[in-house]
C-alpha cells in the first residue's frame, strides 16, 4: 500500500486534481453569463422543458423581479393537499392511485385501481435466485447502490429489455414499482447482516398489501405493524412520488430518456442521481443535525436554549461549520413546502405521546426561528421548511432505519420518474444536448522525448 501511494504521488493525475480541474469563476459570471447549476442569478431555475406533469409553485415573477410565495404542489392539476387530505378522510391507501394518476394523467375509477393494484402485486416475486445472486452476492454497505444495480441487472432477465413500445415501457414501471420496494428491504437486510453482525431474516411479501404494508411487513421481524403506522407511511410515499421535471434525478431520467436507452438505464441513472446528498440524501443530514443539537442544548424544549445553538450553527462555531440548517430552504419554495407543512400535520398524530414528541417539537421550534435567525444574519430573508425537516422525524417513529430514507425516496419517486420518461418519449424527440464554453488556448503537440 505504501509503494502505491508512493507511485501516486508521482502522478500529477492524484497529486494536483483540484488546480488541474479548476475553472476561473469569472468564466461563470463576467464572461460568458453561464447559468451554473442552470439556475438563473435571481436562483430560479433555466426553462429547459415543458410539462404536463406536475407544478411546483413557489414564487411569482412580477416585472422581472421574483416575489415569494406560498408554495403549491399538484400532481396532473391536482392539489397534493387534496390528494392527501380525501385518502385521510376515506381511511384508505393511496400511493397506488398516485402512481396510477401520474402515469395515466387521471384519477382511476374503483375497478381501475383494483387492476392496477393487482398488477403490481403480481410482480413483486423476483426472478429465481434474484436474491441471493445479485443481492446477496457482493454485498452493498448503501442500499441505493444495490437498489440502482438491481435495476440493471433485471434487463438481463427481460427478454424483451430493448423494446421501446409503450406496453413494454408501462410494463417495466409497474414492474420497478412493484420490485424495488422487496429490493429495498431485502438489501437493508443483507447488509446489516454482512457488515453490522445482526441476524439476516428474508419475508416474503403478503399478497394483496399495499406498498405501504408490503415495506413494513418485509422489514420488522414480526411481520406487525398498526394501521396509523401503515398509512402514514403511504402518505409519505405519495409526497415524494413527484415532484416536477427540474429536480435533479427526474431531468438525468429525461436527459437518458432523449438519448433512446432503455428503461433499465434511465431509471437505474435517477437512482444514482437521487443517492446523492444535494438531493434525496439531504434528508440525513438533516438527522445528524438533529442529533448534534441534542448533544449540546441541555433542554430541547426550550426555545431560548435552541435559538442560541442555533445561531452558533449559522455563524459556522457549531456543527459541520457550513452555516446551513438543514432542513430549512428549498430550490424553489419561499414561504411554504406544501409537502412539509402535510408531513407535519398527519405526523403529529403518530409521535403524540412517545418518545419521538420532544424531537418534533423540537422540529416546530427550528421552523420558527431559523427565517428569523437567518435572517439577522444576511442570510435569507425567504426560506421556509422542506419536507426533510419533519420526514426523518416521522421514519423514526415508524421504526424506519436511517440507511432507508433514501431508498423509500427512490420507492416512491418511481411513480414520477415513469411518467416524465414516457412523456420524454413521446413528446420530447430530441437528444438534449447543452453547450459548453471551452476556455484556454491551443497548444502545439510536444514529443514525449521532450516533456518535462
Amino acid at each position: 500500500m505504501h509503494e502505491r501511494n508512493a507511485m501516486k504521488d508521482t502522478l500529477p493525475l492524484y497529486r494536483d486534481f483540484s488546480s488541474i480541474h479548476a475553472v476561473d469563476p469569472e468564466y461563470y459570471s463576467a464572461k460568458y453569463d453561464v447559468k451554473r447549476g442552470l439556475r438563473n442569478a435571481d436562483g430560479t431555475g433555466v426553462l429547459a422543458g415543458v410539462t404536463n406533469i406536475s407544478n411546483v409553485h413557489g414564487y411569482v415573477v412580477s416585472e422581472g423581479d421574483k416575489v415569494a410565495d406560498r408554495g403549491r404542489l399538484s400532481y396532473r392539476g391536482y392539489s397534493i393537499n387534496d390528494l392527501v387530505d380525501h385518502v385521510v378522510a376515506e381511511d384508505r391507501f393511496g400511493f397506488e392511485e398516485t402512481a396510477y394518476l401520474l402515469m395515466s394523467g387521471e384519477l382511476p375509477t374503483a375497478e381501475q385501481l383494483a387492476t392496477f393494484r393487482s398488477m403490481i402485486d403480481e410482480q413483486r416475486d423476483l426472478p429465481d435466485g434474484f436474491t441471493a445472486n445479485y443481492i446477496m452476492k457482493p454485498p452493498t454497505r448503501d442500499v441505493m447502490n444495490c437498489l440502482a444495480r438491481s435495476v440493471l441487472q433485471l434487463y438481463a432477465f427481460d427478454p424483451n429489455a430493448e423494446d421501446r413500445s409503450a406496453e413494454h415501457e408501462i410494463d417495466t414501471s409497474v414492474m420497478l414499482l412493484s420490485r424495488l420496494p422487496r429490493i429495498m428491504v431485502l438489501a437493508y437486510h443483507v447488509m446489516r447482516d454482512k457488515f453490522h453482525g445482526d441476524s439476516m431474516f428474508i419475508h416474503h411479501f403478503v399478497e394483496g398489501q399495499s406498498t405501504a404494508e408490503t415495506i413494513l411487513s418485509m422489514l420488522r421481524p414480526d411481520r406487525s405493524f398498526t394501521d396509523t403506522e401503515a398509512k402514514t407511511l403511504d402518505i409519505m410515499l405519495m409526497l415524494h412520488a413527484e415532484h416536477g421535471g427540474g429536480n435533479n434525478s427526474t431531468f438525468v431520467c429525461r436527459a437518458l430518456t432523449s438519448a433512446d436507452t432503455d428503461p433499465y438505464s434511465a431509471y437505474a441513472g435517477a437512482i444514482g442521481s437521487l443517492k446523492g446528498s444535494r438531493h434525496g440524501g439531504a434528508n440525513n443530514r438533516t438527522l445528524m443535525m438533529t442529533d448534534d443539537i441534542k448533544q449540546h442544548v441541555a433542554d430541547i424544549t426550550d426555545e431560548g436554549q435552541v435559538a442560541d445553538y442555533l445561531r452558533k450553527i449559522v455563524k459556522k462555531e457549531a456543527y459541520d461549520r457550513t452555516g446551513l440548517i438543514y432542513g430549512m430552504g428549498h430550490a424553489v419554495y419561499t414561504l411554504s413546502d406544501p409537502r412539509a407543512e402535510l408531513c407535519h400535520k398527519y405526523a403529529e398524530r403518530l409521535v403524540k405521546g412517545t418518545e419521538y414528541e420532544a424531537e418534533f417539537r423540537l422540529l416546530e421550534n427550528i421552523e420558527r426561528l431559523a427565517p428569523v435567525l437567518l435572517a439577522e444574519a444576511g442570510k435569507s430573508k425567504d426560506i421556509c421548511a422542506n419536507v426533510d425537516l419533519y420526514s426523518g422525524c416521522v421514519y423514526g417513529a415508524l421504526g424506519i432505519p436511517r440507511e432507508l430514507l433514501t431508498p423509500i425516496f427512490a420507492c416512491a419517486r418511481m411513480a414520477g420518474w415513469s411518467a416524465h420518461r414516457f412523456e420524454e418519449i413521446v413528446s420530447g424527440k430530441r437528444i438534449m444536448r447543452p453547450a459548453y464554453k471551452k476556455t484556454g488556448s491551443a497548444r502545439d503537440y510536444v514529443a514525449i522525448s521532450d516533456r518535462a
